[in-house]
């Protein structure tokens, strides 16, 4: 008598914790396979994911499977049981349809998935966590900024010399400069997205007045997929490298937050001084004594008289 050989089998059960959409993609990822027909292994029936394995295999297939947040068993192959798989590729009026939930998965578990994405910074495929989301736009901040601080020396030195066809060029490659660096940042935050299980045209939302003042910071602090989902591996561990220049960020805000604070004590200390100051001219002007000429009124009637002077008479003279 040979070797005992086993089976993977799966009644639909997932572990504790697991959403079942979730199972569904890592699942969908691990066979490289389509939702729709991951979703037929789901019917509450046996289902033998694979047969005829050493109990070696057969372990190392149900830790794959474990990742996926199903929860399989392993069970011994009958002596004399209709292997699905040779059912499977044999083609005639036997043959078992592709899409039932007893056919097994099109994608052989043998040939190993990797364990964590290749990371393609130039990409719209892939993910990437939060913390290499942060680092790579923190380092995009960093070169922007010294190729911004490049071009202002530049600029001035043009205007210095008179020169309009330096200042033309360097605006148009500013221009285009740009441009390319935003549309880096776009393929990060696609990244991100996929990293969720969002899709990467949720981007758009970006451009939604006030909506899209707030949805960076969701997919900011959304924490990805622990496991694969349908675009892909999860992102390997972030190294000490990623974990330093997302920290620059919590320095960058700080800076911001302090230097907006300064200009706006600031203000209210120059529009309080101003407020003092017309206060303190208009009770100026208030309380100046003007000097006004003011003519004598007569004390009697008398003294009325003596002011008025003698009637002329004319025939005298």
């Amino acid at each position: 008598m040979g070797e005992n050989r086993f089976k993977i089998v799966f009644e639909g059960a997932l572990q504790p914790g697991v959403d079942i959409a979730t199972a569904k993609l890592n699942l969908a990822g691990l066979f490289k396979s389509d939702v729709a027909a991951i979703e037929r292994l789901f019917t509450g029936r046996p289902v033998a994911l694979k047969r005829d394995l050493s109990h070696v295999d057969a372990q190392a297939y149900l830790q794959a499977l474990n990742k996926t947040g199903i929860d399989a068993r392993i069970e011994t192959e009958p002596s004399v049981e209709l292997n699905l798989d040779e059912v499977h590729e044999h083609h005639g009026a036997t043959s078992v349809d592709p899409l039932s939930p007893y056919a097994p998965p099109r994608a052989d578990l043998g040939t190993t998935t990797a364990e964590f994405a290749t990371l393609k910074p130039f990409s719209f495929e892939g993910r990437i966590g939060r913390l290499r989301y942060l680092a790579w736009t923190m380092v995009l901040t960093l070169i922007l900024m010294a190729v911004c601080g490049v071009f202002v020396v530049l600029a001035l030195a043009f205007i210095g010399t008179d020169s309009t066809a330096g200042l033309i060029l360097g605006g148009l490659f500013a221009l285009i400069l740009f441009v390319a660096f935003v549309f880096v940042g776009i393929q990060f935050a696609v990244q991100r997205l996929h990293d969720i299980g969002w899709s990467g045209w949720l981007w758009l939302i970006n451009l939604v007045p006030f909506v899209g003042s707030f949805f960076p910071l969701v997919t900011t602090v959304m924490p990805g997929n622990t496991g694969p989902n349908r675009y892909g591996p999860p992102p390997p561990p972030n190294s000490t490298a990623v974990k330093v220049l997302a920290s620059l960020w919590l320095a960058f805000v700080a800076l911001m937050v302090v230097s907006m604070l300064a200009g706006g004590f600031s203000t209210l200390q120059r529009g309080f001084e101003n407020a003092a100051q017309s206060n303190y001219d208009s009770s100026a002007v208030i309380t100046e004594e003007i000097d006004v000429e003011a003519q004598p009124v007569p004390n009697s009637t008398d003294d009325a008289a003596e002011d008025t002077p003698p009637p002329v008479d004319s025939a005298k003279e």
